[in-house]
């Protein structure tokens, strides 16, 4: 009769102390008994970084977990105050000591985190722990505006082309947070152009029907010293047929050619003597079916600073660079002059009409152009384009264009 009291008692303080554990688990600073030893709090076993309730965490803030003794069994960060909740992932070291989140994973400005720890302490018993923290609220932010726009249909020159309103000093987290992948697969590499541009193209030409897809993580990633990206989205656009034309400036001709093949020879002028046309290869990035052209704002300037021409109506205009080189419809030319002389201030001039005609050589060759079409001059006596130029990126071979890389 004795010994069946005594295993009864047994019994009833293992009950007791079944259930002490699960108040210890379900309370958020429970502490744990080890045998024999007093009682310990949850914060001599369980150490979070940082610290409960801190404030202004940045995202690379040093989330870390970590026991002195026992073993982790399951750490849960998550945040929190949001209509989507999100976790952030992480492992358990080998040794059961340590918690970090996965490499690239981060923690998201201007929100609240919540972690849960569970571990059983050196002695076997279970300890849990529950804090909170809050990242910083950044001040200043930075963009991307990007070419080209979302689901378009480009041609196969296409460079995607971002513009960052504000000076980039961490080349290497800006560069690592934009990802262009393409079905069928290429390489596709960025270069830097100065602290505030970063085009993306492959090694040649996108072939025909390429899908384009442009993942952006930018969002609180440190671009400079607190200034942080706030983009997060993903576009993408579509590679149209091939279209290149070869302009040769000595022979006054332009080839126009449709997937390796010649789709038409069109007479043209080019720069006179006095402002010869860039040679190189040019992507066509914007396109007017009317537009004003004014030398003073390219640098044509008379004496009393009006510029050498001021055109209000100029049709069929397709920009090929930045600094204002066009290839663009004339009507106020004499028509022999296409395909005998050089007369433009550096532009390509198709014959036109006033108004603009489908039926003229400009309109026709506008018709058929994509944003992204690239339009290469030879034989003329200038330069060859800068490569950021516009969209002049293919003038630099792949070995150059790679060195311009900051994951290199």
């Amino acid at each position: 009769m004795t010994h069946v009291l005594k295993r009864a008692g047994r019994a009833v303080v293992l009950a007791l102390a079944g259930a002490g554990l699960i108040a210890g688990l379900v309370g958020c600073t429970g502490g744990s008994t080890a045998v024999g030893d007093k009682p310990r709090a949850p914060e001599d076993t369980i150490r979070i970084t940082p610290a409960d309730g801190s404030k202004g965490v940045g995202p690379e803030g040093g989330l870390r977990v970590r026991v002195t003794s026992g073993r982790l069994e399951r750490v849960e960060v998550t945040q929190v105050e949001d209509a989507n909740p999100t976790e952030v992932r992480g492992q358990i070291s080998e040794d059961g000591l340590r918690w970090a989140p996965d490499e690239g994973d981060r923690l998201e400005l201007a929100a609240k985190y919540s972690v849960d720890v569970v571990a059983l302490d050196g002695n076997g018993l279970r300890t849990a722990r529950h804090s909170t923290f809050t990242t910083a609220v950044p001040e200043h932010r930075f963009i991307g505006y990007f070419k080209p726009e979302n689901r378009s249909t480009v041609g196969t020159g296409m460079i995607v082309s971002f513009a960052f309103n504000r000076e980039i000093e961490n080349h290497a987290a800006v560069e690592r947070a934009i990802r262009i992948t393409s079905e069928p697969p290429v390489e596709v590499v960025g270069h830097w152009f100065g602290n505030d541009r970063l085009d993306f193209r492959p090694r040649s030409y996108w072939a025909p029907g390429t899908q384009v897809t442009i993942d952006l993580r930018l969002r609180d990633v440190e671009g400079a010293p607190t200034v942080y990206g706030i983009q997060q989205r993903t576009v993408g656009f579509t590679v149209g047929r091939s279209q290149v034309s070869l302009v040769d400036a000595a022979a006054h001709l332009m080839q126009v050619r449709r997937d390796g093949e010649l789709l038409a020879t069109v007479p043209i002028t080019a720069g006179a003597p006095k402002s010869p046309t860039y040679n190189g290869k040019m992507v066509v990035s914007e396109m007017y079916d009317v537009t004003r052209m004014n030398g003073a704002t390219v640098g044509f300037k008379q004496r009393n600073g009006k510029g050498e021409y001021d055109i209000k109506d100029v049709p069929h205009a397709i920009r090929l660079t930045t600094s204002g080189t066009f290839l663009h419809g004339n009507y106020w030319a004499d028509p022999s002059t296409f395909g005998s002389a050089n007369v433009s201030h550096g532009c390509v001039g198709l014959r036109d009409v006033k108004g603009g005609s489908s039926d003229a050589p400009a309109g026709w060759f506008f018709d058929r152009t994509l944003i992204g079409d690239v339009v290469e001059v030879v034989n003329s006596k200038d330069k060859r384009v800068a490569p950021d130029n516009g969209l002049g990126g293919w003038n630099l071979d792949w070995t150059s264009w790679k060195a311009g890389s900051a994951l290199n």
